[in-house]
C-alpha cells in the first residue's frame, strides 16, 4: 500500500478540513495522550476505540477521513505523520498510545509495538488478563523515532494494531469495548 501523501502539508493542500477530514485534539492535561492518527474511513473504528480508552480525562487526538477511498488516500505512515496539532499534543506528554487498524489474519490478537517497552508490555499483560490476545509484533513494531506515538517528551510511546474483526466486535459490543478500554487504562 502506497500513501498518496508523504506528510500533512501535502495532504492539506488537496484536502479540506471539515469536508474531507476532521481533526479532534483535546488537551486534558494528562501525562498520556490516546490517539488514532488513521481514524474515520482509513482504519475504521480506531477513533471510537481511542475515544473509549481516553474517557473524559486522558488527552485525545483523532485524525479522521470523512470520505471513502483507497486506504492510502488519507493514510500518512506513522513515522511521517506530522499534523501540527498532533505533534504539539503528543510532544507535551510523557506517553502516548496510538490505536491502529490492521487487516484480519485469522486471529483477534492485538499486535503491540512502540519504543516504550514498559508501557507496551504492561498494556499487553492487562489485555491478556482481560481475555484479549496481545503480543509484541515485528511486522508493525512502531519503533521509528519519528513514529507519532514516539514523539513524546521521553521519545517513546506504545502502538496497538487491532485486526478488523476485533475492531468491529468492539464497535458493536459496548461491554466488550468497556472491558478493552479499562484494561488499557489500567496499564497506564
Amino acid at each position: 500500500m502506497t500513501d498518496r501523501f508523504q506528510n500533512f502539508a501535502d495532504l492539506s493542500t488537496e484536502m479540506l478540513d471539515g469536508v474531507d477530514y476532521r481533526i479532534r485534539a483535546e488537551d486534558r492535561g494528562s501525562a498520556v495522550v490516546i490517539l488514532a492518527p488513521h481514524g474515520g474511513t482509513i482504519e475504521p473504528e480506531t477513533g471510537l476505540i481511542a475515544e473509549a480508552i481516553a474517557g473524559r480525562d486522558l488527552s485525545l487526538y483523532l485524525f479522521e477521513a470523512l470520505k471513502a477511498g483507497a486506504h492510502g488516500d488519507f493514510h500518512i505512515t506513522s513515522h511521517r505523520f506530522d499534523e501540527p496539532q498532533a505533534l504539539a499534543l503528543v510532544g507535551g506528554t510523557e506517553g502516548a498510545v496510538a490505536v491502529h487498524g490492521r487487516k484480519d489474519d485469522g486471529s483477534e490478537t492485538v499486535w503491540l509495538g512502540g519504543r516504550d517497552k514498559a508501557m507496551r508490555d504492561a498494556i499487553g499483560a492487562a489485555l491478556r488478563t482481560a481475555g484479549f490476545g496481545a503480543e509484541v509484533n515485528t511486522t508493525l513494531p512502531g519503533l521509528h523515532e519519528t513514529n507519532i506515538c514516539n514523539r513524546t517528551r521521553k521519545g517513546a510511546g506504545a502502538q496497538l494494531e487491532l485486526p478488523r474483526s476485533l475492531r468491529r466486535r468492539l464497535a458493536q459490543d459496548a461491554n466488550l469495548l468497556e472491558r478493552f478500554s479499562r484494561a488499557v487504562r489500567s496499564a497506564l
